[in-house]
């Protein structure tokens, strides 16, 4: 730790929910070190917590094998010189929040520098291609993991790695007040409510605007009380979302920026993939997850098996079977995903213990994850 001066912490969040980790971190950094000072590419919370952006978060939300491409030379632009600015800044340490396809190769180059790096939220190479592990050995000094059964996996590989529990689980309660929420919402106390979450990336919510729009107008023509719900991740999502979902009709309430507010709320979700299914694990409510990728990308998946898992969703992967229904490529289309959201609705289409799975799932995740995070990048520095 320098003594001379304040700490002074890089960071790089790339979407939504790094930046929801990220601004935590700063909170429970600050408490430790209350001169700190952060910089780097951050989102809206990041900012309020009181990190100078050098970069917006945004700059970078892209996902897939080939959607990348047309954004990969400005990308690579962004990321050089965001290193040579770090480099000079005289950083104690680079935290890479997620995004590791963007975070581990600046990792790398730091770490050369002498600026230890950590990797906050673990790649899926557990998953899929776990080769990449050598390369995560040479980047970073430290793997800061959200899920219990990933330290192991690196533990095999020689990879310093922590779990810290996930924040998610620490800033949800274990029990939820719908009837509080959807007061909050003004949504009615009486009727059924669908949450719809896109996702938070605008290349998810252009493959998902289209099925999920169409699927609330399904449930709709056979459940009229439905009251349906989307939540955005910001207001230029929702405008995506509207152009994205074409000529499909649906009575809905577009919310931005109040995902948990409308979970909470909800009776059922229908989710993209990632981390929203696991917020609504946390809030104990029945789902669907649906997940889309570009036709050649997922080509590639299936064709390399690039993925060694028996599922893509992770309340399924938490544990360890599955709890809620799952619906990947061609099959999130409106006849599929609409029986599944009424069947997990009036409780057929889940286990009969999915609630206390789900309950036990979140007291192994409930750690004081900020504080735990803040304490081990504390820890690297001192060393």
């Amino acid at each position: 730790m320098p003594k001379d001066r304040p700490l002074r912490v890089a960071l790089v969040a790339a979407e939504a929910s790094g930046d929801t980790l990220g601004a935590g971190l700063i909170e429970a950094l600050r408490a430790q070190a209350p001169d700190a000072k952060f910089f780097g590419m951050a989102g809206p919370r990041m900012v309020a917590a009181g990190c100078e952006p050098w970069n917006r978060a945004e700059e970078v939300s892209v996902m897939g094998f080939f959607e990348v491409l047309p954004h990969l030379r400005r990308i690579l632009k962004l990321r050089r010189r965001l290193i040579e600015r770090i480099v000079a800044s005289g950083a104690d340490v680079f935290i890479g929040i997620d995004a590791p396809d963007f975070n581990l190769p600046a990792a790398a180059a730091l770490k050369r520098a002498g600026i230890p790096a950590v990797q906050y939220v673990s790649p899926q190479v557990w998953a899929a291609r776990q080769y990449r592990v050598r390369g995560i050995r040479t980047a970073v000094d430290l793997v800061l993991c959200l899920l219990p059964f990933e330290t192991g996996f690196y533990a095999e590989h020689g990879v310093n790695a922590k779990f810290i529990g996930h924040p998610l689980a620490d800033m949800i309660p274990l029990t939820a007040d719908r009837r509080a929420a959807r007061a909050a919402l003004q949504l009615p106390e009486d009727k059924p409510v669908l949450a719809v979450l896109p996702g938070s990336r605008r290349s998810e919510v252009a493959r998902l605007a289209g099925p999920f729009r169409a699927t609330a107008a399904w449930l709709r023509e056979r459940k009229p009380e439905l009251t349906v719900a989307v939540a955005l991740a910001s207001e230029p999502l929702g405008e995506l979302f509207r152009s994205a979902a074409g000529d499909a009709r649906m009575d809905a309430q577009l919310i931005p920026n109040r995902a948990r507010d409308i979970m909470a709320a909800a009776d059922v979700v229908l989710t993209a993939s990632g981390t929203a299914s696991l917020e609504a694990l946390l809030f104990k409510r029945p789902m669907v997850v649906a997940y889309r990728m570009v036709p050649l990308s997922y080509w590639l998946v299936r064709r390399l098996g690039l993925s060694r898992l028996p599922y893509f969703s992770l309340p399924n992967l938490l544990a360890g079977r599955q709890i809620v229904p799952e619906f990947v490529q061609e099959q999130v289309r409106p006849e599929v995903l609409g029986p599944a959201v009424l069947a997990a609705l009036d409780g057929s289409g889940l286990p009969p213990d999915w609630y206390d799975v789900c309950t036990a799932i979140h007291r192994q995740l409930r750690c004081d994850a900020s504080t735990a995070a803040a304490r081990e990048v504390l820890e690297l520095i001192r060393k």
